[in-house]
């Protein structure tokens, strides 16, 4: 490099500066200004709404203070504990068929190298997720129907003629799980996928050349630096889970009351509020709901090192 080149250099670098910092600015202004809109809905839709229902728990009809009776109320109901049990027992069917199933296919799909056949499968996972809520359920109500399903031949081979003995309340925690697993598992299974192509390319390399195979590189290198991802997962999945109410809610309706109309909390609390006319009792339900969804929550963010640092 001339003397004249080593002169000149530095004098372009400091003109780059500026527009590199205004550039940066740029970013960071609109980082702050996505980080104000979201913490604006988050106040509007959640802190604010979550702040009224304790307001309501700890009152009575009249405004008045009321300590924990609404909670203890509530508690009390013999209603309560059922509905524990029932949206316990089916996020544990879920969640252990999301965590495993939706990790394993993601690592598959993955796996294969035709372009076309990785992309046409991940749109075939993705397009059940598609569907709203409802819009699944009713689809749900005719594959569950043996006279009128597609699959009414393995619904008679396990001995279930009719609706009715499909949809027996032992039998509704796994129906959910199916349901729930369907429709959401695809986006969670394009979410991994992707989160699978930020793995170095040179690190599986450098498996293969000591002899790993598949199953070792899933083993020891994907999985560990999915499971950020997977704790991600699992939290979402649980707060919406914890929300169990258009499956069953439809499922009543359409089975003339075979499956209770307060089968889930959320169907309880709903109960409270426009059956009974007792608002304060469905936000002491609510407010149960949160806690415990932040206590489990927290154990998939401590367990799975959510926020740690690489």
């Amino acid at each position: 490099m001339t003397a004249l080149e080593q002169t000149a250099r530095p004098a372009a670098l400091a003109r780059r500066r500026p527009g590199g910092r205004k550039r940066a600015g740029g970013r960071s202004a609109m980082s702050y200004g996505f980080i104000a809109l979201y913490t604006a809905l988050t106040v509007a839709f959640g802190i604010v709404p979550a702040l009224y229902a304790l307001y309501l728990s700890l009152t009575d009809a009249d405004g008045g203070f009321a300590g924990l009776a609404n909670f203890t109320k509530v508690v009390g109901d013999f209603r309560f504990l059922p509905a524990v049990g029932h949206v316990a027992y089916f996020l544990v069917l879920w969640l252990i068929a999301l965590v495993v199933l939706v990790t394993v296919l993601a690592i598959a799909v993955h796996a294969i190298r035709l372009r076309w056949l990785g992309s046409g499968l991940r749109l075939i996972f993705y397009l059940p997720g598609a569907l709203a809520g409802a819009s699944s359920v009713l689809l749900w109500l005719f594959l569950l129907d043996p006279t009128a399903s597609p699959v009414g031949g393995l619904l008679r081979f396990l001995g279930l003629s009719s609706f009715v003995e499909v949809i027996v309340p032992g039998h509704l925690p796994l129906i959910f799980a199916i349901i729930a697993f369907w429709t959401g598992a695809g986006g969670w299974i394009v979410i991994m996928y992707g989160a699978l192509n930020n793995i170095s390319a040179e690190v599986i390399e450098a498996a293969r050349i000591d002899g790993a195979g598949p199953v070792q590189i899933a083993w020891r290198i994907q999985l560990p630096m999915l499971r950020k991802w997977i704790s991600y997962m699992g939290i979402m999945s649980l707060a919406a889970g914890t929300q169990l109410f258009v499956e069953p809610q439809l499922l009543s309706q359409a089975s003339n009351a075979i499956v209770p109309n307060d089968y889930s909390l959320n169907q309880l609390a709903y109960q409270y509020a426009f059956q009974q006319n007792d608002f304060n009792g469905a936000a002491a339900i609510s407010l149960l709901l949160l806690v415990i969804a932040l206590a489990l929550s927290a154990v998939f963010v401590l367990r799975g090192g959510l926020f740690e640092t690489d």
